[in-house]
């Protein structure tokens, strides 16, 4: 996925889950944030920020805050995409590219998944995560405890038993990972209910990716440590 019109700031401050105050060409602007999570280790004040420039020219905030540059002692910033649309759109050309047929934002029971798949005669609901918590070259999800995502997953694994072959892709947005794991120490359910997914036949995948200010692209693949 591309993003167009970017521009790179400083981060200030972010006074709530919705706005940030950047430093953009030597003046203060407020933007949106392109992710409510809490990103705590991501928006550090003083970090770059990319920008991109919204097409609403009536809307109150001229710019979305979609990638950050996360500082690392004695390394290099990792650039990391914040966006938390932009998982769905890569997975969706990722399946697009590996020949799947699918469907968008499927409700079934009470929960709506973000993709009904079928290839070669198996078919089965996909949920995407985005992943933006980094920690000594560890991926790391949730940043924040999830029962929305519990839920999900505990459904998949009623439906798993159903016939079906269902799927959880957590889109790592970021390069240089080496593995994946639970947050246990935010979430432990999660980590326990994810063990359980696998062990019930869920597929579980963690897919790396290229990122730069303006583009997003899935990559490769980290084992799943669980």
């Amino acid at each position: 996925m591309t993003y167009h019109h970017i521009q790179k700031a400083t981060f200030l401050k972010r006074p709530n889950r919705f706005i940030a105050h950047v430093l953009l060409q030597g003046k203060e602007e407020i933007v949106h944030v392109k992710n409510t999570g809490r990103c705590r280790e991501l928006l550090e004040q003083g970090n770059v920020v990319y920008l991109e420039k919204g097409k609403n020219p009536n809307r109150k905030t001229a710019y979305d805050l979609v990638a950050v540059e996360k500082k690392r002692p004695e390394q290099k910033p990792l650039l990391v995409n914040m966006d938390s649309q932009a998982p769905n759109t890569v997975v969706e050309e990722w399946l697009q590219k590996k020949g799947y047929i699918y469907q968008r934002e499927v409700k079934k029971g009470k929960s709506r998944f973000d993709f009904f798949v079928s290839k070669e005669g198996q078919t089965g609901y996909l949920e995407v995560k985005g992943c933006t918590l980094e920690e000594e070259g560890v991926a790391r999800f949730p940043d924040a405890p999830t029962e929305r995502g519990i839920k999900h997953v505990r459904e998949l694994i009623s439906l798993q038993k159903q016939g079906l072959q269902n799927a959880i892709i957590f889109v790592v947005q970021m390069e240089q990972m080496r593995e994946f794991r639970p947050n246990e120490q935010t979430h432990l359910e999660f980590a326990k209910v994810l063990k359980e997914a696998k062990e019930a036949g869920v597929t579980l995948r963690a897919l790396t990716c290229k990122v730069t200010p303006d583009t997003l692209e899935i990559a490769g693949e980290i084992p799943i440590k669980l």
